[in-house]
C-alpha cells in the first residue's frame, strides 16, 4: 500500500484504499478504475470531464437519470427535516406513504412492507418470513426452497443459497444450505423447433416433478419474473409465471417473486409478475425503488403472511432488524419516483421508448455472428455465437473498454451486450446509443480479428 500519492489522483487513491465490487483487483494494475464525479440526465462525467452514456443505469438502478431536479429536491426538502429515524417503537410520514402506495400498485393483494438497504437483504427477509410462516402454522418441516437453474438473487449467504450463477457461489457452498434447482425457462435454452411458450410449459413441467416429491418439505419457489439478469438477460414466456403460480397453489408452497432488477416499470409494467396477471406470496423490490438515488429495498407480503406473526407472543414476531430500515431520505426518494411515474406517464412513454429501442438495434439481426435478440420491455440484450465469442474469450472486459472510447458504460455478462438505460432517454439518444454501441461492438470484434 503507497499512500504517498497527490490528493487529486483518485486512481491512485481508490486502489490504494477501495476493494471493488465483481472485480479481479489485479487486473486494475492494467486498466485502472474511470473515475466519475459529477452526473446529468443519462451523462456520466469523469473527472477528465470525459462523458459517457450510463446505457445500464448504473447497475439497473438509475431510471431517471442522474441530478434529477425533482428528486433532488425531495431529498433536500426531507433533509430539513429529519435525515434518519429509527423504525423499531416509532415511524414516520414517508415510510407509511411509500407502502400505501406500492399496496396500491399492487391492487391492496400485497399490502405489508417490510424495509432493508439492498436487495439480497430483502431476498433475505421473503425467505426468512416464509420459513417461519409455516413454522409458526406448527409445519416447522417446511424449510427448503426451490430455485430455478441460472437465477441470482444476491450474494448474502441466504440469497446465495438460492442463487444459481457458479461464479459467485463456488467459493461459499460450504458456508450455504442446499437448494432445489429447477429448469430454467429461458428460450435459449430450448432444444431446435421448441417455442418459447411450449419451453415454458416443459420447464414448469420440471418443477411439478419436483414439488410432487418435495413439496412437504418446501417452504417457497423463489424467482426472478420474465427476465433472469445476471444470468446472462435471459427471458422467458409470461405463461411461465402463471403456470408456477398453480403449482404454487396446489402444493401449498409460497411464491417469491424477486423483481429487484425488473420492478418498477422496466419490463413493461410496474411490476414484472403483472405481465402474467399473477400476483406472489412475497415481492421483493430495490435498486429502481429509489430511482438509483438511496439504498433501499423491501418485501412485500399478504395479509395472511402478516396476520400468521400478529400475536401476543414476541417469539412469534418476525424478528429481523436493520438499522436503516425505512430511511426518511431513501423513502422521500422513492414518493418522489412514484410521482414521476405518475405525473409523467411513464409506463406509456417507455412503451414508444422500447419500439424505439428495438429499431436502434435493427442491425443485430442482419449479422449471423450475433444470436438471440431479444427485449422485454427497456431490457434488450443479444448473444454472440458459440464460435464468436471462442475467438474472443476476454469479450466482456474488451467491450468495455471500447465502450468508454466510444462514450458509453457497457457492461456485458459473458457473451452477452445487452443495455438497460434510463427512461429518460429521447429518440435521438436512443438512436445514437445503437449506433455507438454497433460501433463498439465491432471495434471489439476486430481487434481480435487483427490481434
Amino acid at each position: 500500500m503507497n499512500l504517498n500519492v497527490a490528493p487529486n489522483n483518485w486512481i491512485s487513491r481508490t486502489l490504494n484504499a477501495v476493494w471493488h465490487p465483481c472485480t479481479q483487483m489485479k487486473q486494475h494494475e492494467l486498466f485502472p478504475p474511470v473515475c466519475i464525479t459529477r452526473g446529468q440526465g443519462p451523462w456520466l462525467y469523469s473527472d477528465q470531464d470525459q462523458a459517457y452514456m450510463d446505457c445500464i443505469s448504473s447497475w439497473w438502478t438509475n431510471l431517471f437519470g442522474h441530478a434529477n431536479a425533482r428528486i433532488n429536491q425531495a431529498i433536500v426538502d426531507q433533509l430539513n427535516k429529519i435525515e434518519h429515524v429509527m423504525l423499531a417503537g416509532l415511524t414516520h410520514p414517508n415510510v407509511v406513504e411509500l407502502s400505501e402506495e406500492l399496496s396500491l400498485l399492487t391492487q391492496g393483494h400485497l399490502g405489508h412492507a417490510f424495509y432493508a438497504s439492498d436487495g439480497a437483504s430483502a431476498v433475505e427477509i421473503a425467505l426468512k418470513m416464509s420459513h417461519h410462516f409455516w413454522r409458526i402454522q406448527g409445519r416447522s418441516e417446511k424449510n427448503e426452497f426451490i430455485c430455478l437453474a441460472n437465477g441470482y438473487h444476491g450474494e448474502t449467504l441466504g440469497a446465495l443459497s438460492v442463487t444459481d450463477v457458479p461464479l459467485f457461489k463456488q467459493a461459499y457452498a460450504p458456508l450455504i444450505q442446499g437448494v432445489h434447482v429447477a429448469h430454467t425457462p429461458d428460450f435459449r435454452k430450448a432444444p431446435e423447433g421448441i417455442g418459447a411458450q411450449k419451453w415454458a410449459h416443459m420447464a414448469s413441467q420440471n418443477l411439478e416433478s419436483l414439488l410432487e416429491q418435495n413439496h412437504s418439505k418446501v417452504a417457497a419457489v423463489i424467482l426472478e419474473p420474465l427476465v433472469q439478469c445476471a444470468g446472462q438477460m435471459g427471458m422467458y414466456d409470461p405463461i411461465y409465471l402463471q403456470l408456477v403460480r398453480k403449482l404454487c397453489d396446489r402444493f401449498e408452497v409460497h411464491l417469491i417473486c424477486d423483481e429487484i432488477a425488473v420492478g418498477c416499470g422496466r419490463t413493461g409494467t410496474f411490476f414484472a409478475s403483472e405481465a402474467a396477471g399473477i400476483w406472489p406470496d412475497f415481492l421483493t423490490l430495490s435498486k429502481g425503488i429509489s430511482a438509483g438515488y438511496l439504498p433501499l429495498s423491501l418485501s412485500l407480503t399478504t395479509e395472511k403472511i402478516y396476520q400468521a406473526f400478529y400475536a401476543d407472543s414476541m417469539v412469534e414476531g418476525f424478528l429481523h432488524s436493520h438499522s436503516y430500515t425505512g430511511n426518511p431520505l431513501a423513502c422521500a426518494a422513492a414518493l418522489a419516483s412514484l410521482r414521476i411515474f405518475k405525473d409523467d406517464d411513464v409506463l406509456k412513454k417507455n412503451k414508444q421508448a422500447s419500439i424505439n429501442l428495438k429499431a436502434a438495434f435493427s442491425w443485430v439481426e442482419n449479422d449471423e455472428r450475433l444470436i438471440h435478440f431479444r427485449q422485454q420491455g427497456m431490457i434488450l440484450a443479444f448473444d454472440l455465437s458459440a464460435s464468436t465469442f471462442a475467438s474472443n474469450p476476454q469479450f466482456a472486459s474488451q467491450l468495455f473498454k471500447q465502450g468508454l472510447k466510444h462514450q458509453l458504460l457497457l457492461r456485458p455478462i459473458g457473451q452477452t451486450v445487452y443495455v438497460m438505460p434510463p427512461y429518460i432517454l429521447d429518440t435521438d439518444q436512443i438512436h445514437w446509443m445503437g449506433a455507438r454501441i454497433k460501433s463498439a461492438l465491432y471495434a471489439t470484434l476486430d481487434e481480435n480479428l487483427h490481434a
